[in-house]
């Protein structure tokens, strides 16, 4: 493959690593070198009048419900897909890790394991196969097989309250145990009162939305301290849900504070969400204190490194100056192919 080098005057290519100057060396998909520019054999050299960074990977999609060739060229390499039918979006996932893919990189969780009538089998987005209904501990454990078997990045579990019957207490632990016993995290959507509190029970690793039920200071803290958080703000801002919006903005803000762990997700396919980089996204996260370094982080998928994905974008402006750098993209490399850009 072409061994490519990417030169800008700053750039950001991981935690403690702001560099002027800087050089980014990829060959076979992969990450060579990265640091401070210097001579180097190359096939091919780009440069590029701004900020460089790794690009953007959204850890909450539907990806069907987008396209793909969009997310890609928006700035985002990389999505995690939170619920779709098995037969529809593992065979869309390994086609992802072609060279010839026009969109990002798909890992995704299949079907969301629910109780039975409960969401999303119900949901008006969800085609038939989205949801996966448990039947008792021994149920829910072989679900787990099911789309660990198949190649789940995540197991997702329906705790929406409000929407109709969730596992029960036993069902949980046996997906957590389940999960664990694979190497495979649990992501839970939490919707109602005390569905947070029953995940924090249970031990799962993630809480694939923002919270917008009033949760306490302990809850809040027990959360910081064990599990991640998705951030999908906007999906309340975009459909005009103040309270909403608000309540989750507490929630996180207090999270943050605590010291917990948020990651970037938009719920695309949900709503008015455009594809690629979405800074309402971004910048509701910023208001709720994720910002400077830990705001980068929360965005991208690896640091570049040796043998990181060579997967990176380059801004007009400097994202640690101004959220609206987001939106002004120069250059998208996804897995050492430059896809926007020249």
């Amino acid at each position: 493959m072409t061994r490519l080098s990417i030169r800008a005057p700053k750039g950001w290519l991981g935690p403690g690593r702001t560099v002027d100057d800087v050089q980014v060396v990829c060959e076979d998909g992969v990450v060579r070198s990265a640091g401070p520019a210097g001579p180097v054999e190359v096939d091919q050299e780009i440069i590029v009048d701004g900020f460089l960074m790794p690009a953007v990977a959204d850890r909450h999609v539907h990806v069907e419900l987008s396209d793909p060739a969009s997310i890609l060229l928006g700035g985002v390499t990389a999505v995690r897909d939170l619920a779709w039918p098995p037969e529809r979006i593992f065979p869309l996932a390994d086609l992802s890790e072609m060279p010839s893919f026009e969109g990002p990189l798909i890992r995704a969780c299949g079907p969301m394991l629910t109780g039975p009538g409960g969401y999303p089998s119900q949901a008006s987005w969800a085609p038939e196969g989205t949801a996966r209904e448990v039947l008792g501990p021994e149920d829910a454990a072989l679900a787990v097989g099911e789309v660990t078997a198949a190649g789940a990045a995540a197991v997702k579990v329906s705790l929406n309250a409000e929407a109709g019957p969730t596992p029960s207490d036993a069902e949980l632990l046996a997906i957590v145990d389940a999960a664990r016993g694979a190497g495979v995290p649990v992501t839970v959507h939490a919707q109602g009162m005390g569905q947070v509190e029953r995940a924090l029970g249970a031990g799962v690793d993630e809480l694939a939305h923002t919270p917008w039920s009033p949760l306490s200071d302990d809850t809040i803290r027990a959360a910081a301290g064990s599990l991640r958080i998705v951030s999908t703000l906007d999906i309340h801002g975009s459909d005009g849900d103040a309270t909403l919006l608000e309540a989750a903005m507490n929630n996180l803000r207090r999270f943050v504070s605590a010291g917990g762990e948020v990651v970037y997700g938009t719920d695309l396919g949900n709503g008015p969400i455009p594809p690629g980089i979405h800074v309402r996204e971004i910048a509701l996260m910023m208001r709720a204190g994720v910002t400077g370094e830990r705001l980068l982080e929360a965005l991208v998928r690896a640091p570049l490194e040796p043998e990181a994905p060579a997967d990176l974008i380059a801004l007009g402006m400097d994202p640690f100056e101004t959220v609206e750098a987001f939106a002004d993209r120069r250059l998208v490399v996804r897995s050492g192919r430059v896809v926007l850009g020249r």
